[in-house]
């Protein structure tokens, strides 16, 4: 697929990021859509019906082109069941504190991947995206008879040339600095202590290794960022903390104001929360639990969802999972749309700006 084809689904080069877990809603793809941006709905932590409705309501607020993103079911070893065991029981005392049992580890490992590919190939929408993993060919090839633009997550050159040899029309690279879960294809705890690759020299590694279409993410906040992924190699960029303090985010209120809080100084990648390292604000449950917290994605994600709702609930940031990118302290409180037309005028100030010194 040529990169036109990826310019074609918006009027500018920016992309509003799925986020699982409530950011991306309906709303909020539509206000991006409406303005010019390609709007994203995450289907991961969703039933195939409940993501059904929300594609509907997309429908309902716009027109315009936008996504929805899968998650890839889990490949490589099984979680360790007695590692997961130790962790409920070291979690014990959060439970106590919250008054809430903990949750149920589930033995399915899918996300409801086959029903969701169903619903998106019976009824396509114009782009489906994929995270932790790359689909089969098979998959890809039902997408491209369908009319559906394919982008697969990567983290790596060898990631990004699997996706082109299974058919997908682009990807979206993702840097190091990137808020929410690492969209590694296999999750391997030995890399724990390596940190990831920072956006601009994967973009690179990327470029030089794939012909296709690439989408940039990872700590992008303004519109020069934009234009520097842009000048790097890009076709396009992809956003999300950017977006989470946006009214029509669904992101939780203490999520929102703990992006710009002074209390919360840094970002970090944890395991505590779902068992796959992703990165978000350091707050007490990721300082005590985040050094033991194993391998074990999605069990985690269901042991401490009871947990990190009553802390919701109790108004209590610190007990949450507050996934944001190391460019969160530059969240900016504004409408969607607004947002968009913001970020397009500060890339057209720096696209021009580049202009000039070429000419110079």
């Amino acid at each position: 697929m040529s990169t036109s084809a990826l310019n074609d689904l918006s009027r500018f080069p920016i992309v509003q990021a799925p986020m699982a877990g409530g950011g991306s809603s309906p709303e909020l793809v539509g206000a991006v859509c409406e303005a010019g941006a390609l709007g994203f709905l995450a289907g991961g932590y969703k039933t195939a019906g409940g993501m059904y409705q929300e594609i509907k309501q997309v429908r309902a607020l716009t027109s315009r082109p936008f996504g929805v993103n899968l998650f890839l079911p889990q490949s490589g070893r099984p979680a360790d069941p007695a590692a997961v065991e130790v962790y409920r029981h070291q979690l014990a005392g959060e439970a106590t504190w919250y008054d809430t049992p903990l949750g149920e580890t589930d033995d399915s490992r899918d996300d409801g991947y086959d029903g969701k590919l169903a619903i998106l190939l019976e009824d396509p929408v114009p782009v489906v995206s994929f995270t932790f993993g790359c689909p089969a060919p098979e998959a890809l090839a039902a997408f491209a008879r369908a009319g559906t633009y394919t982008i697969v997550t990567v983290t790596s050159a060898e990631e990004a040339l699997a996706a082109q040899l299974a058919g997908a029309d682009a990807v979206c690279v993702q840097g190091a600095e990137a808020g929410g879960h690492q969209g590694t294809f296999r999750d391997e705890p030995s890399d724990d202590d390596t940190p990831g690759t920072g956006l601009l020299t994967l973009l690179t590694q990327v470029r030089e290794s794939v012909a296709l279409p690439i989408v940039a993410t990872g700590g992008i906040m303004r519109g020069a960022q934009i234009a520097a992924v842009l000048a790097a190699g890009a076709d396009a960029a992809q956003l999300g903390t950017a977006f989470l303090c946006c009214p029509e985010s669904g992101a939780h209120p203490l999520h929102k104001r703990a992006l710009t809080d002074p209390l919360f100084t840094r970002t970090a990648f944890t395991r505590a929360f779902t068992g796959r390292p992703a990165r978000g604000l350091v707050n007490r449950f990721l300082r005590e639990h985040g050094p033991y917290a194993p391998a074990a994605y999605p069990e985690i994600h269901h042991l401490t969802a009871p947990i990190r709702k009553a802390a919701a609930t109790a108004g209590d940031a610190q007990g949450m999972a507050l996934w944001a990118g190391q460019g969160h302290r530059l969240a900016r409180e504004l409408p969607a749309g607004r947002l968009v037309e913001v970020l397009a005028a500060e890339l057209d100030t720096a696209l021009s700006g580049q202009a000039h010194r070429s000419a110079s």
